[in-house]
């Protein structure tokens, strides 16, 4: 995978919360952490404005990012982010450092495609229930996608897609899959809407109930 975002950091000595908030405060900054790799881990800041930017960004969450770490790039990706509970712009950002030979696990989105032609939704009038919106993969920095696909064009009234059913690049694995058979959860499914399930349920007893009192008469 390409590397399209960029992000200049710098290194910080100033640990603690009072300090954070100085960073944040005073010089529009985000701190962070990079770590992993044979390096030590390293406390670095970011510039507000260039991370929120990055953020709005699907992408930018599932992707290899280069870091201008004091005038050398490191490659990397997010694995955790902070942020206030009250206005919601960043606080706090883990960085992992990434190796082009070793294996990594992300968490990539689900993309689901075709919603509105589904056959089951179009022609058998269902409606479509999402069980999970992503999954956690393992591959190579360079197999990395940015999200995978759900077709659900084909999808008819009452089918379910289970996660082995996802179409997956060359060299990239659900990690949930790995851990047996028993872990192959439900993604996504087509079902009549719960008003007219409930609709169908009742004129079924109805007619039930009309055989029996007809029987009754006889």
């Amino acid at each position: 995978m390409s590397n399209e975002f960029e992000l200049t950091a710098e290194s910080r000595s100033d640990a603690g919360k009072g300090a954070s908030r100085r960073l944040r405060r005073l010089q529009g900054r985000v701190p962070g952490i990079i770590y992993g790799g044979t390096a030590e881990p390293q406390m670095i800041s970011l510039e507000a404005r260039e991370l929120k930017k990055a953020l709005e960004t699907e992408a930018f969450y599932s992707h290899i990012l280069t870091l201008k770490l004091d005038g050398k790039n490191q490659q990397a990706v997010l694995r955790d982010l902070q942020r206030d509970p009250a206005r919601g712009f960043p606080i706090h950002a883990d960085f992992m450092r990434v190796d082009a030979s070793h294996k990594i696990t992300m968490i990539v989105p689900l993309h689901f495609t075709n919603e509105e032609a589904c056959i089951g939704v179009k022609k058998q009038g269902g409606e479509i229930h999402r069980n999970i919106s992503e999954v956690e993969v393992s591959c190579l920095p360079k197999d990395l996608p940015e999200y995978l696909e759900v077709d659900m064009i084909a999808v008819e009234l009452d089918q379910v897609i289970h996660l082995s059913e996802i179409k997956l690049p060359g060299g990239v694995e659900i990690v949930e899959l790995t851990h047996g058979e028993d872990h192959d959860q439900p993604v996504v499914a087509v079902h009549k809407p719960k008003v007219r399930a409930e609709e169908d349920e009742g004129e079924e007893g109805g007619e039930e109930a009309a055989g029996e009192d007809k029987a009754d008469e006889e």
